[in-house]
């Protein structure tokens, strides 16, 4: 009598699910926050508030990309592009088998799109975080500008994990 064989199969639309719910719950955090500084804190008005001797809440409404580069251009250029890349990163997460990629893509997609939303409905993105140190002070940002940052950071760090396997 054979032996009886038994397949299977990986199944990547568990990781494309997990890309996702990062890539809502980014969305809806950053949306949350970037409401709450707008008309909650009125951050607006006040133009800084002293959150910890090391943080504050400062309004910045940015029409570049980061670091202020590229300033100049239409936010409709800027959305054109992020709508390209989240598409892009869409097929990426569909095809995704790795979960840190999927996760990674999640977190991109997730705050370009918050970003999208701001240039669509103000013109600009609403940026508030401010880190300062000693006398040392970084760039004005947003959530969505952190989960960008830590999903290419997770991928190029998954990236380096993989090549050693």
């Amino acid at each position: 009598m054979a032996a009886r064989r038994t397949f299977h199969i990986h199944r990547p639309s568990s990781w494309r699910g997990v890309g996702l719910v990062v890539a809502l719950l980014v969305l809806l955090g950053d949306q949350a926050s970037k409401l709450w500084i707008l008309y909650g804190l009125n951050l607006p008005e006040k133009g800084s508030v002293p959150v910890l001797p090391w943080l504050n809440f400062t309004m910045v409404w940015n029409h570049a990309v980061t670091f202020g580069m590229f300033g100049g251009h239409s936010a409709w250029v800027f959305v054109a592009i992020s709508v390209l890349a989240v598409l892009a990163l869409l097929v990426v997460l569909a095809r995704s088998r790795r979960k840190a990629v999927s996760i990674a893509c999640g977190g991109i997609i997730g705050g370009a799109i918050g970003n999208v939303i701001d240039r669509v409905h103000y013109g600009a993105v609403v940026d508030f975080l401010h880190f300062h140190v000693a006398g040392w002070s970084w760039y004005v940002f947003n959530g969505a500008d952190s989960a960008i940052v830590c999903g290419v950071g997770l991928w190029i760090l998954d990236s380096f994990i993989a090549d050693r396997r």
